[in-house]
């Protein structure tokens, strides 16, 4: 079974989301047989490479405190074990942390970058435009630190980064995080640990499994 998770990596609920699906993934009896792939999706393309104040960023496209959205996300992130930390968060364009999981995915260390970056930015206020800090994380999560910045100064990946992300706006995906179970569209947003093991049970009963959203 190949679950194809769409996500973005400054999404809250993506990273709620992913503790919750590793919840119903560690409950699923065929959990050794599936093969969990993260695919880009950017809530903001146009978003500048330059960092600035997450609390910004909300503000401007939201038109209220940011506190007030921050005070919520923090306590649904806490009841998932995660630490946000959003108002010290800093907000750039994440075209380049998607091209450092493309990369991750050819050497097998996928995963472990994807909570690397996410912990980076919700926890630690990290800056994920940072080729040089990206580096460093793709270093604590086992690959070659050389390599991973010599891949991020490049070109290299970011037509198949775009060619993914087109691949999810001809899938139809709008909102994220979104669940693909072998090719189908199966569920929308943060689900509950819950509904997402119902959802992995019935795709492996019967083969397909309807929207969710």
């Amino acid at each position: 079974m190949k679950v194809e998770i769409y996500s973005d990596l400054v999404c809250p609920w993506c990273y709620i989301g992913k503790r919750r699906f590793e919840k119903a993934l560690a409950a699923f009896p065929g959990a050794a047989g599936v093969d969990v792939v993260y695919r880009p999706f950017q809530l903001d393309p146009a978003a500048s490479e330059t960092a600035e104040p997450s609390a910004d960023v909300y503000e401007r496209k939201f038109g209220r405190p940011a506190a007030t959205m921050f005070g919520p996300l923090t306590r649904a992130a806490a009841a998932e074990g995660i630490t946000f930390r959003m108002a010290e968060a800093l907000a750039a364009n994440t075209l380049q942390a998607h091209r450092l999981l493309w990369f991750a995915r050819q050497h097998g260390r996928q995963a472990e970058v994807k909570e690397r970056l996410l912990a980076h930015y919700f926890t630690d206020g990290g800056d994920l435009g940072d080729r040089e800090a990206l580096a460093g994380l793709a270093e604590a999560a086992g690959l070659d630190r050389a390599a991973a910045l010599a891949f991020l100064t490049s070109s290299e990946g970011t037509g198949e980064v775009r060619a993914e992300l087109a691949e999810a706006a001809a899938l139809g995906v709008t909102a994220v995080p979104t669940f693909v179970i072998d090719g189908t569209l199966v569920l929308e947003g943060a689900q509950s640990p819950e509904v997402l093991l119902e959802a992995l049970e019935r795709a492996a009963a019967d083969g397909s499994a309807a929207t969710v959203s």
